[in-house]
């Protein structure tokens, strides 16, 4: 197998061992499901899909993160709890994933109840000298990292851009280095606060998943991925504290999924402009959904268009009923050709089209072999495309 790897920026062997350790960031539960997020989880389910297919043990952590800067301003918009709301998203967001035949993370940790080893992980970034703190505020310098900015490749002007946009605080005065970042902080009135050898208060956003994944995982892992909005600060963050704290990087490879676009522009809340995929689920069937965003590659990000279920749909129809005849040629070549593209970067385009011209070849009687439907079968559900039907392709499902 071969994956690109974000650090190296290309596509490089990917040899794990028997047992692979994976991490990727889930999401923040105050609001519903987008495709965003659909496209980036389904990328990691195929990865799963195929290792276990290859012979290994996959041991994916997927965490939640239900306290940050963005949960806490929304629960208070509603007027809610932020547990409470997080409890809810999170539930939609379960249901979401079950519709369209995601894999379940081993371990899905929520960040509160993390805190001890956050502390931990901050105790020994203070004893290494990677801290500082202003009014309460704990923060690692990044003067102190000497790997800082290589997971990214960014330059400083970049990485200053992308830390205002993304959550950092360039310009405050209170940090050495305008590329620091909170480890720990005070809580304002009616946010959530935990006592602390820093003071009382809560995390950054950034040592959440450092001390999630090492704590699940270990202190290096096989695997961290995400979306490519994650590459910084986040996950430059996470791998900078985690070579402070322990002399070792966070993963072995990072791998990053591109964003989804809506009709020619980006998919954001602040636009209003996000395709939940509850929404569509109501209104088609859930596989057809999947299989629409099969035909994009990982890397590449795309713009979905409301004709692109369409797609999906027609695809769908055809695979069900290929499934359904008895005899078609020999499904052999398909099965390795599929498992030849997603071994080749998760080339699922080409590799959807393989099962669609096995599909195309039953559906025009072509061959009397008996285990062309078997094999179709076995070929859509590398993929995690259930071909038995229990009711039309396009009928509403879920709620």
């Amino acid at each position: 197998m071969r994956l690109h790897d974000t650090v190296r920026g290309e596509v490089v062997p990917f040899e794990p061992g028997p047992e692979v350790s994976i991490y990727v960031c889930g999401i923040t539960p105050y609001d519903a499901t987008h495709l965003g997020h659909a496209f980036t989880y389904l990328t990691f389910d195929l990865l799963i899909r195929r290792l276990e297919d290859l012979g290994h043990t996959v041991r994916m952590v997927r965490n939640v993160t239900d306290v940050d800067d963005s949960i806490l301003p929304k629960a208070r918009e509603l007027k809610v709890d932020y547990q409470a709301l997080a409890a809810v998203e999170m539930a939609h967001f379960e249901a979401d994933m079950e519709a369209l035949n995601m894999r379940p993370a081993a371990v899905e940790p929520w960040a509160t109840e993390t805190i001890d080893e956050m502390h931990d992980l901050i105790q020994r970034l203070s004893d290494n000298g990677h801290t500082y703190t202003v009014d309460g505020t704990t923060y690692f310098d990044v003067s102190t990292s000497e790997s800082f900015g290589s997971l990214s490749g960014y330059d400083e002007a970049t990485m200053r851009d992308l830390a205002a946009e993304r959550g950092g605080h360039p310009d405050d005065p209170r940090q050495r280095n305008p590329l620091d970042f909170v480890l720990w902080q005070p809580s304002t009135p009616g946010e959530p606060a935990w006592n602390s050898p820093f003071g009382p208060g809560r995390p950054g956003w950034h040592i959440e998943c450092s001390a999630m994944a090492m704590a699940n995982l270990g202190e290096t892992i096989d695997l961290h991925g995400g979306g490519d909005d994650l590459v910084f600060p986040h996950h430059e963050c996470e791998d900078a504290q985690s070579r402070g704290a322990t002399g070792q990087p966070l993963a072995r490879h990072w791998m990053h999924v591109g964003m989804v676009a809506y009709e020619g522009t980006k998919m954001s809340k602040s636009l209003g402009n996000l395709v939940f995929v509850r929404m569509l689920r109501n209104l088609h069937d859930p596989r057809a959904i999947r299989v629409a965003l099969l035909g994009h590659h990982y890397r590449a990000g795309f713009e979905w268009f409301d004709t692109d279920i369409d797609d999906g749909i027609t695809r769908l129809e055809r695979l069900v009923a290929a499934e359904r005849r008895p005899s078609g040629p020999d499904p052999a070549p398909t099965l390795a050709a599929v498992r030849a593209a997603l071994d080749d970067d998760l080339d699922t385009p080409t590799a959807l089209d393989a099962i669609d011209v096995l599909a195309g070849a039953i559906l025009a009687h072509s061959g009397d072999d008996p285990t062309a439907p078997a094999g179709l079968r076995e070929a859509a559900g590398l993929l995690g495309i259930h071909l038995e039907a229990t009711e039309p392709v396009d009928a509403p499902s879920g709620t």
